[in-house]
């Protein structure tokens, strides 16, 4: 299973304009409480550590129901970078069963999308929370704004037997991954895989095959996962988006895919690029 999918979380639309649905909601007797520090999760035994929810949370939002049971969610308005991932973090999600993954990663990218949209776009007034935590609302233009995902194109680029791996200098020593990059405005996303990889490794792409897609909360994307055909391995690598890139045999791949050491370390299993390499691999 990808990372950060799998949630079998009701989302109940159905409610989220309704006042009286959330006040019911919020004094059901197994309504759970997730709450974020610093947008990371609370952890026991490698599983999310929720609680009993506090009717007198109001200001919580409601992800929807699991198993039956209204699950909210709450950050505890420490400041942290939306991208930035720590050690504890990557370590906790290598370990965490796939719903806990995704449940987290639902409620990382809601409180974040909160806390840096507390302004209206359109007339620049403080906004409030609506439809229980899944908009805002402005009360001076009454404009509503929902929470974003922004598209994001990854791939495997293949070249024979080869693939095309890169890194950024940001990432822990000798990990590489697929390129990647935001879909622009008025691009298809075959159109953004091949400038991508034009752009960044200097590589012309042809035939474009749509894989998987996966939800990434760091802050809130949507991996649009894919497999790409060269029409070249000369490599002309842009370094201000790269450190480096190389094309890497199937073998190596496998090799790094099971912890093996060589010339790189592959990207951690809730990645959608280490999806991608498996069924490249395979």
């Amino acid at each position: 299973m990808i990372g950060f999918t799998g949630a079998t979380l009701e989302r109940v639309d159905h409610e989220r304009d309704d006042p009286a649905a959330f006040a019911r909601a919020l004094t059901h007797p197994g309504a759970r409480l997730l709450v974020l520090h610093g947008l990371e999760p609370p952890i026991a035994d490698d599983r999310l550590a929720l609680v009993p929810m506090d009717p007198k949370r109001g200001d919580a939002l409601l992800l929807g129901n699991l198993g039956g049971a209204p699950l909210f969610a709450i950050g505890d308005g420490v400041a942290t970078a939306p991208a930035m991932r720590s050690p504890t973090l990557m370590t906790a999600l290598a370990a965490m069963p796939a719903e806990g993954a995704a449940l987290y990663g639902i409620a990382r990218s809601l409180i974040d999308w909160h806390v840096r949209h507390g302004f209206c776009a359109n007339c620049g007034q403080a906004t409030s929370v609506s439809r229980a935590g899944w908009a805002r609302a402005c009360g001076n233009c009454t404009a509503q704004h929902f929470p974003r995902t922004d598209p994001v194109v990854i791939m495997a680029v293949e070249q024979g037997d080869r693939v095309l791996l890169g890194r950024q200098p940001s990432w822990p020593p000798g990990r590489y991954s697929t390129l990647a990059g935001f879909v622009e405005v008025g691009e298809s996303i075959e159109e953004a895989v091949r400038r991508e990889v034009l752009e960044e490794a200097g590589v012309r792409v042809g035939a474009v095959r749509y894989v998987a897609s996966q939800p990434w909360p760091f802050p809130s994307q949507l991996m649009i996962g894919c497999v790409a055909i060269a029409e070249d391995d000369q490599l002309r690598i842009d370094t201000a988006e790269l450190e480096d890139a190389f094309w890497a045999t199937r073998d190596e791949v496998r090799a790094a895919l099971a912890g093996e050491s060589g010339r790189f370390v592959a990207p951690p299993a809730y990645a959608i690029a280490h999806s991608l390499l498996v069924a490249w691999a395979e």
